[in-house]
């Protein structure tokens, strides 16, 4: 049976723990990891919410 994973917002990769996350003006993004993470917010800081 396959699984439904969770995929990385950036890359696709399986989003194992959801410690990687930030809100957004499109609602909430899960990423892979912390380099994944810092990669969306450069490219698209005017969508993050603080």
């Amino acid at each position: 049976m396959k699984e439904n994973k969770i995929q990385c917002t950036l890359c696709g990769l399986a989003v194992e723990i959801n410690a990687f996350s930030v809100n957004t003006t499109e609602g909430l993004k899960l990423f892979c990891c912390a380099g994944c993470l810092s990669v969306y917010r450069l490219l698209n800081g005017d969508k993050v919410i603080d």
